[in-house]
């Protein structure tokens, strides 16, 4: 992994002179701090002022060291404690991210030199007040860029999580239900930047965007999407008159799959949907442009994510009706045709977009999530009429939020069968909305339930698992 070397970023302090810590760097360190101490997610941090402010180069070092960290922390740790004089030593967070940052470059960064990411993560500890450990940052570091590179084994779960900076239970957990391969790729896919994908309908919006400097190739998998391959760098095209206009979307092409499947019907189409859990309101721009006659009940249980929902659906009118509720307390009772479902979850499916998720998730968080998205399906069922269906889906690979919900569901749900969505991608491939061999690539993804499951990794999509529920007349 590489970054653009920062101005300067070789130059050392004279002697007896405090190094000058780079703006990225400084950034960087305070979005992990804050990150460390659960304050807000990187994902929000790099999007905040202090990110937003920076040259484009520094916010392309700082989104690559913060990210970097964040993936490669679990191996980062465990090489740094091996260097401590005392390896169990619990050290303060301001330390511990110095440590962190300086080893990341020293390891993963090979256009950063040495002097910089060890004088630099020195100056960043003392200047968090920590000038007796700068010290010890100092030794490590350097003992540290003198050490060979280590080599990690990936031949059992247990080296793989070490190796990829997994948690070992999530890894043994993948192994045991998808096998060793198949984790090896979730892993690896984690460990990288997710591809750029866009949305785009109008052909001049790639035209405008390639003028720019920033180049497009097709999606892996719908003929809409896009990706980004070249040009200078995301933040160019976030600055873009075309994103800045609402002129594209930036979504992952596994979550447009999800909305896409929903709107595919062997039957007349729907006239009436429901999307309980709309935030931020891809899926239901999806919906609403494949669905232009359907009356859309758009719901929120967050204020703070309901005002700009609102505001994006907005320009559809009165088709689209937004709701600030919980969608488990939704009182209609066979009102819609179609339900989309797209239920919060752990999130396991996106952590090479989200990496600090694997070093908060619990396993013993599964079963919590699971009960509010039984709750979510159930709501979402009871609101469509005999001869409807819902749709539901996550972002996880944890089959307590996926198989076990659905199955759960169905056993508390009288006339309800869960459909195999091969039909579906099947009228997506004549519609020509799925691109040439992406269908049967797809159907090699289905469970034997007739869900689709989509690994990290098999795809360069996040993981996601997508299930229909028909509900039956009687």
């Amino acid at each position: 992994m590489t970054a653009p070397q920062q101005s300067g970023a070789g130059k050392t302090a004279p002697k007896n002179r405090p190094a000058v810590i780079s703006h990225a760097r400084k950034v960087a360190f305070n979005v992990l701090l804050a990150v460390e101490r659960g304050q807000s997610h990187s994902d929000d941090l790099l999007r905040g002022k202090a990110v937003n402010a920076l040259s484009a180069p520094d916010r392309n070092l700082a989104t690559a060291l913060v990210l970097g960290v964040l993936r490669w922390q679990i191996r980062l740790d465990h090489q740094l404690q091996a260097l401590l004089k005392h390896p169990n030593a619990r050290l303060d967070p301001e330390v511990l991210i110095a440590l962190r940052l300086g080893a990341f470059q020293l390891l993963h960064l090979d256009r950063i030199p040495a002097r910089a990411a060890i004088d630099e993560s020195v100056e960043l500890a003392k200047q968090a007040g920590h000038r007796f450990a700068s010290g010890m940052v100092n030794a490590v570091l350097r003992k540290l860029a003198a050490a060979p590179q280590a080599n990690f084994s990936e031949d059992s779960a247990t080296s793989l999580a070490l190796a990829q900076a997994h948690p070992a239970w999530m890894v043994a957990r993948w192994a045991n239900f998808y096998g060793l391969d198949a984790a090896r790729a979730i892993c690896r896919h984690g460990q990288t930047q997710p591809v750029l994908t866009l949305r785009i309908h109008d052909p001049a919006v790639a035209e405008e965007l390639a003028a720019d400097g920033i180049h497009l190739q097709p999606g892996e998998l719908l003929t809409v999407a896009q990706t980004v391959v070249s040009g200078d760098g995301p933040g160019d095209l976030f600055s873009s008159a075309a994103f800045s206009q609402g002129r594209l979307r930036l979504q992952d092409e596994g979550s447009q799959l999800i909305a896409e499947l929903a709107s595919a019907r062997c039957a007349p189409p729907p006239k009436s949907i429901l999307d309980s859990c709309a935030a931020p309101g891809n899926k239901t721009l999806i919906l609403a442009q494949r669905n232009l006659k359907a009356r859309i009940v758009a719901c929120e249980s967050s204020p703070q994510r309901f005002e700009p929902l609102s505001q994006r659906l907005a320009p559809l009118g009165d088709r689209i009706e937004c709701r600030l509720i919980d969608a488990t307390t939704l009182n209609e009772n066979s009102t819609f045709d179609l339900a989309l479902a797209d239920v919060p979850c752990s999130g396991a499916g996106t952590l090479g977009r989200n990496p600090e998720i694997r070093h908060r998730l619990r396993v013993e968080d599964l079963p919590r999530q699971a009960e509010r998205q039984r709750s979510i399906l159930l709501a979402a069922l009871r609101a469509v009429r005999p001869g409807g269906c819902a749709i539901y889906s996550t972002c996880s690979l944890e089959p307590e939020e996926n198989e076990q919900v659905v199955a759960a569901v169905l056993a508390e749900t009288p006339n309800t069968r869960q459909i195999s969505l091969a039909s579906r991608i099947e009228i997506l491939d004549r519609e020509g909305i799925l691109r040439p061999s992406a269908a049967d690539r797809l159907k090699a993804s289905l469970t034997p339930q007739g869900a689709l499951r989509l690994l990290p990794g098999a795809f360069h999509t996040d993981g996601f698992f997508i299930a229909i529920i028909e509900k039956l007349s009687g």
